[in-house]
């Protein structure tokens, strides 16, 4: 029976499927047999989950399940407290079919708080076939102050660099694994659909990157199945997979899931390969392939599409922000207001950090609030316009932000962002700023997982940020072949003394930098 998934429809070439199998990426479809009045055995073929699973969005009872099959079949998870899956219960899903690219997602629930869950995935087709299971971890959260340990970074697959089967892939995957975080914060760019890969790629000294490449890698993202298949692409990853299987994930989505520096209403100059210049339709089949493919449930945002808040426990609320679904036109950040995350969404965030109960509330910004990333000569990507006065354009929406913190007395905030493509902690003080009616705060950034590192960007000086510390390459676009300017960062929490810590890290784990944070009551 010929699968009703083709390779070409999901993203990968033949010489990629066989490059995935040799390094065991791919689950190989079984076979099993039945014989009828003795005559030659009937061949069935078994579902495949044909880019393993992955967890997201956690809570105190359980948390998403994430899997694709090749052909349509029912979603099967089982949980358990141990590896044996004694005593294991079972949650029955939708039926995965091509309307979603064969992805779907399945809430596990009640389940013990704070505890290690083993996951155990498999499909069932109509005929009875099952395919062979794919297991995983996440944890639950807690109901009692405990240990925490949230990785972030952002910024896959960029610049022309893919999985390199030289270095093994994307190592840096396995060294935020060796970390075994209980969460992951990606920070967007999970995908580079405006960055075509070639199967190599000679950098400045003369050395050679090699990339898997796919058919859906070849060119810019336009039709729904290619960014359906940058997805598939960084899947074929075995360090991702891993990874996938192994840390409950909270996703954000930033301007490459589309296209570079998008903003709606915006349209693609001409000469990028694109024959769709509307970015506006391009974001829309983006949109569709980001929640098809990643472990997420738009249903359960607080728009039904993206931004929404984790709650992880006494100790720890994440406030996931959506910087580029609302935001206005790149060139109009320098007027008397702007929209980074619109009214709704402004309203949102504050009222959600005032009504928190966490310790420490982390918010996730996609885009940094202090650096000015430039879009052209004149328009700028993110919150800052490159004018230290008071705030302006989208400016207007941070203060706003910064200004309720302030008023509403909320303590122990964070900012955790990347975008950028290096690390740095920045600490924004109201004694060095444009405007004096904030309190001073840690951001902090951390990227890229395995793109061009570039950097470091200017400081805007309205919200009087000073880089304390700066990992950035001496060379813009230095590739990840040495690992030295590839980043994620790690936030540990202490259960007894709610002392939060952030390290800043290189693709080995080493730690750059390290800051501790004692809350405030």
């Amino acid at each position: 029976m010929a699968s009703l998934f083709p390779a070409r429809e999901f993203g990968l070439s033949r010489r990629t499927l066989l490059r995935a199998s040799a390094a065991g990426l791919l689950v190989a479809p079984a076979l099993s047999a039945c014989s009828t009045n003795g005559g030659p055995a009937l061949v069935r073929e078994r579902p495949r989950l044909t880019h393993g699973v992955a967890v997201g969005d956690p809570r105190t009872d359980g948390a998403l399940i994430w899997a694709r099959a090749d052909r349509p079949a029912t979603l099967i998870v089982e949980t358990a407290a141990t590896e044996s899956f004694r005593d294991a219960r079972r949650f029955e899903g939708a039926l995965l079919t091509p309307a979603t690219d064969g992805t779907g997602r399945i809430r596990v629930n009640g389940l013990p708080a704070g505890q290690q869950v083993h996951y155990r995935v498999t499909l069932e087709a109509e005929d009875g076939a099952t395919s062979e299971p794919v297991t995983g971890v996440f944890r639950t959260a807690p109901v009692a102050p405990a240990d925490i340990t949230l990785l972030w970074s952002g910024d896959v697959a960029g610049q022309g660099y893919g999985s390199n089967p030289d270095l093994g892939g994307m190592k840096i995957f396995s060294a935020m694994a060796a970390r075994d975080p209980h969460l992951f914060l990606h920070s967007g760019d999970a995908i580079y659909a405006d960055g075509p890969l070639a199967e190599s790629v000679t950098l400045p000294d003369g050395r050679i990157w090699r990339n898997t490449v796919s058919e859906a890698k070849s060119a810019v993202a336009q039709t729904l199945d290619q960014f359906r298949g940058n997805y598939a692409y960084n899947l074929t990853d075995a360090n991702y997979l891993r990874f996938n299987a192994a840390v409950a994930q909270l996703v954000q989505w930033d301007d490459h899931e589309t296209v570079n520096n998008w903003y709606p209403g915006g349209q693609i100059a001409e000469g990028k390969g694109y024959t769709e210049r509307s970015m506006d339709t391009l974001a829309t089949r983006s949109w569709q392939a980001f929640h098809e493919w990643m472990p997420v449930e738009p249903k359960e945002a607080a728009d039904g599409r993206l931004y929404r808040k984790i709650s992880y426990g006494p100790l720890l609320d994440v406030f996931v922000l959506d910087m580029r679904t609302y935001k206005d036109a790149n060139g109009a950040n320098r007027g008397p207001a702007g929209t980074i995350f619109g009214a709704a969404q402004t309203r949102w965030l504050i009222e959600g950090l005032r009504d928190s109960r966490a310790t420490w509330k982390i918010i996730a910004n996609d885009l940094p609030l202090g650096l000015a990333v430039k879009d052209g000569n004149t328009a700028f990507e993110g919150p800052a316009n490159g004018d230290p006065g008071a705030p302006s354009g989208r400016e207007t929406e941070i203060a706003a932000v910064l200004r309720a913190i302030k008023s509403d007395r909320v303590r122990n905030v964070v900012w955790l962002t990347a975008d950028v493509h290096y690390t740095a902690a920045h600490h924004y003080s109201p004694a060095r700023a444009a405007v004096g009616d904030f309190d001073e705060f840690w951001e902090f950034v951390s990227g890229p997982l395995n793109a061009g590192a570039f950097g470091p960007n200017e400081l805007d000086g309205t919200f009087g940020p000073e880089a304390v510390f700066v990992h950035a390459p001496p060379v813009q676009n230095t590739s990840p072949l040495d690992g030295a300017y590839q980043h994620f960062g790690e936030v540990t929490i202490d259960g007894r003394s709610s002392e939060l810590t952030v390290n800043l890290c290189d693709a080995t784990g080493n730690v750059l930098f390290t800051r501790r944070l004692d809350p405030a009551h």
